[in-house]
């Protein structure tokens, strides 16, 4: 219960609180962004402090993992600033990795504050993660429940769309809506002259592509109801019916496709849209199943 909405507090610090500017500029808002953390973890520390555990030191309890947290989050994110400039210039893999990375590392800093201000190993929090996953007819209380699809909903949305921003990239040309190719030619002929009866002259055509800019926050939108659909679909295991969000996207997207280098991006965004989206899915399905 606390893990889980610990887990809840960083996403909230991280995807939601965390704007792009900052994200842009990370070492001139890394106070910003930790000050963020601080808050949420300190509303969730002592919300369980008061609820669950208020016959316990509130140092033990509370401003201990607090400092911890935050302190531990700090020296990530400053090895993160350092690494990330140094080796993801070029690669958006190594943007990928270093950003799951990060998460695990955040992740694994929360199991250790557990560990050492609530006596709870970390091994058996992962074992009764594991549990919950391949053991059937266990039972969940509702408030795990409620954060457990809270956690599926962030991952589905805002953290999948990070991942699918990171894997495609910055490519300004192909976020243009495809309008249509057109080709002009433009020819001059030399008059005929007595010493010239041929015709001779120059030829040259150009070749337009016509794009349309457009509101990216609409791409954004449409990829989170996706993903939501794919989770929602893939829990009650209606597969088949996925086909027909790839269909209705390939059809919105007909005209881009005679472009290569979009239809090469369109494809690797929905491919990984789709794959995250069901890996939640199933996710979802198999806790609480």
């Amino acid at each position: 219960m606390l893990l889980l909405s610990l887990i809840v507090a960083h996403l909230l610090a991280d995807f939601y609180l965390q704007t792009d500017r900052m994200v842009e500029d990370k070492l001139g808002s890394l106070k910003k962004h930790l000050l963020h953390h601080f808050i949420v973890n300190t509303i969730v520390l002592v919300g369980g402090w008061f609820l669950f555990n208020k016959q316990t030191d509130p140092m033990m309890a509370v401003v201990l993992p607090i400092i911890f947290i935050t302190s531990s989050h700090l020296i990530i994110d400053l090895f993160k600033i350092k690494l990330i400039d140094q080796y993801t210039a070029s690669y958006n893999f190594n943007s990928l990795w270093f950003f799951v990375l990060d998460q695990l590392l955040h992740g694994t800093m929360l199991l250790a504050a557990l560990q050492l201000f609530y006596r709870v190993p970390m091994v058996s929090s992962i074992q009764r993660f594991l549990e919950l996953l391949f053991t059937e007819g266990r039972q969940l209380d509702a408030a795990t429940v409620l954060l457990v699809i809270f956690i599926i909903l962030i991952l589905g949305t805002t953290v999948s769309g990070h991942i699918v921003r990171i894997l495609l990239g910055s490519l300004p040309g192909q976020l243009l809506t495809f309008e249509g190719k057109y080709s002009f030619k433009n020819e001059w002929k030399e008059p005929l002259t007595p010493r010239n009866k041929g015709e001779s002259g120059l030829s040259e055509q150009y070749s337009y592509m016509i794009f349309n800019k457009h509101d990216m926050s609409r791409g954004k939108l449409i990829g989170y109801i996706e993903r939501l659909l794919v989770i929602l679909l893939t829990y009650y295991s209606s597969y088949p019916a996925i086909a027909f969000i790839v269909t209705a996207k390939s059809i919105a997207r007909f005209k881009q496709m005679d472009d290569r280098d979009w239809a090469e991006y369109f494809l690797l965004g929905t491919l990984t849209s789709m794959f995250l989206g069901i890996l939640f899915g199933i996710l979802l399905r198999e806790l609480l199943n």
